[in-house]
């Protein structure tokens, strides 16, 4: 029976790689978008290519109904939901002092609490069956903090907490629940950096470049299978090195 694999975000970026790398007539992906309509269908169009059987539903998942839908229509149109990688994230630089509670929140929301509601939604199904993968996207800067990203690096340190508590939880039932925290890799996420700050970035960076979102799939793709069976828990960090 085919593997089936829900990405959020997964319209464009490290979640639009994520799709492609996963993608195989054995596998069913479900992509997730909220406003890049034209950018999932893309994505859809080049998954389907690689003879997966692929849907894209739109659903802000930092919304707990709209979560719920998106996990509910995996299941209705493939009937389980194997892997689910909680990829919907939004990053912001801001000096602490001019965050705003509103700002706060908005990064908690698309950050942490899209995970927990798909999580939540996702791991009943999971149970039942005693097996499931969820794999956790969070960041470098969650690991060690950055600079004008208190709001930022807040929200994907909780990732890694999340990541680590459920792991213990779910472990006895055969749910493999692992974080993947990446540096800085070439996506729009990363667009308001000026092309100074950019080459600064890989100067501190030991192998001296910003990584590929290709990069972060393949590694998401072992967490995705069986490969990766006895781990559980774990933040693995693909960064150049900038972190050691």
């Amino acid at each position: 029976m085919n593997k089936t694999v829900v990405i959020t975000g997964s319209s464009m970026g490290i979640g639009a790689a994520i799709a492609k790398e996963l993608s195989s007539p054995f596998t069913n992906i479900v992509l997730n978008y909220n406003k890049s309509k034209d950018e999932a269908l893309k994505v859809l169009s080049e998954v389907r290519e690689r003879g997966a059987l692929s849907i894209a539903v739109k659903a802000d998942v930092s919304n707990c109904l709209q979560a719920s839908m998106l996990i509910n229509k995996a299941i209705e149109e493939f009937g389980k939901i194997d892997v689910l990688v909680n990829n919907a994230g939004i990053s912001e630089q801001k000096l602490f002092t001019d965050l705003t509670a509103d700002l706060w929140e908005k990064m908690f929301q698309v950050n942490v609490h899209s995970m927990f509601y798909c999580t939540h939604a996702a791991v009943k199904d999971m149970l039942k069956r005693h097996y499931g993968k969820i794999i956790n996207i969070s960041s470098i800067w969650g690991i060690s903090g950055a600079s004008c990203e208190v709001h930022y690096s807040s929200a994907k340190a909780a990732v890694i907490g999340f990541t680590k508590a459920l792991a213990k939880e779910l472990g006895p039932s055969k749910i493999n629940v692992n974080c993947v925290a990446p540096g800085a890799v070439k996506t729009r996420m990363n667009k308001f950096l000026s092309s100074s700050e950019i080459e600064e970035l890989c100067d501190f960076t030991p192998l001296g470049r910003m990584g590929e979102p290709g990069e972060i799939a393949k590694l998401v793709k072992f967490l995705s299978s069986s490969d990766s069976d006895f781990i559980t828990g774990q933040v693995i960090s693909p960064n150049g090195g900038i972190v050691i």
